[in-house]
């Protein structure tokens, strides 16, 4: 995700300057004429608008707080733009922070896969105030076609949040009713076709379905990190003392289907408990 949103950077014009905690996975940045630097602090200090696409909470705070991290080695005014899918609760706590080195902590998590970082198509959800988001727009608009600032920092992962919630329950959804029609006898490839043309048609219908009846799961969006994004669903329902069953019930099967080997396939691997 992270090196196909920096080649559209580079496409788009932008100069790059690029850290890597695995730096072979920047070579192709390198060959193409980005700057390499040999820690984030560095990066940090080149940088007017620095993007993190890593894993989890912990490693963004990690980056912006750790030994020579962000807070440490950025100038006044440095944009930090987060396009991880992290805690909205800690995003706002380190926005605070990093606040008060002078800096500015925007949250932009994506919807659209690898597909969607490759083809510069992605959904971007942004946590900013409103003269920061003006300020990066155009930036952001190189990496993605619908581009939406939620609120302030923490409202985009807010919002990643509800696509989480809404993704887990359809293809969870999808996933058993291909298993109805297999078991009604049915062919699952004109049901679907019948179904896209009416209220049922979705992306996930399009392209989860599809999956389900090629039986073919290269990720797409792998399901230890959907169920990575959905854990921290139920961390802020907990917060936030909500009862979310549904969603309780998908981190159950998208727990299950890590637990059955298929972790690194995409989320529509859900299917093969249903067979």
């Amino acid at each position: 995700m992270g090196k196909s949103c920096a080649l559209n950077l580079m496409k788009a014009g932008h100069s790059l300057f690029v850290w890597a905690r695995r730096p072979e996975s920047a070579k192709e940045l390198l060959e193409r004429g980005a700057t390499w630097c040999g820690s984030i602090a560095e990066t940090a200090a080149k940088c007017e608008i620095l993007f993190l696409n890593v894993t989890n909470t912990q490693d963004v705070e990690g980056i912006l707080f750790g030994a020579q991290g962000v807070a440490e080695s950025g100038n006044k005014g440095l944009i930090v733009v987060d396009m991880s899918t992290i805690s909205a609760t800690a995003t706002r706590s380190m926005a605070k922070r990093l606040e008060s080195c002078g800096m500015e902590l925007v949250d932009a998590p994506v919807s659209g896969g690898t597909a969607g970082a490759a083809t510069a198509s992605l959904t971007i959800m942004v946590g900013a105030r409103q003269e920061v988001f003006d300020a990066i727009k155009p930036v952001l608009e190189a990496m993605g076609t619908s581009i939406t600032r939620i609120g302030d920092s923490g409202a985009g992962q807010v919002a990643k949040s509800c696509n989480q919630i809404i993704i887990t329950g359809a293809i969870a959804a999808v996933a058993e009713a291909f298993r109805f029609a297999k078991a009604a006898g049915v062919d699952g490839t004109l049901v679907r076709q019948a179904l896209l043309g009416g209220l049922a048609g979705s992306k996930i219908l399009e392209i989860h379905a599809q999956r389900m009846l090629d039986d073919s799961y290269a990720p797409g969006f792998k399901t230890a990190l959907h169920l990575k994004d959905v854990g921290i669903v139920e961390e802020i329902a907990d917060e936030l003392r909500l009862d979310m069953p549904f969603t309780r019930m998908g981190y159950g099967l998208l727990q299950k289907t890590v637990e059955a080997g298929y972790g690194e396939e995409d989320s529509a691997a859900m299917y093969k408990l249903t067979q």
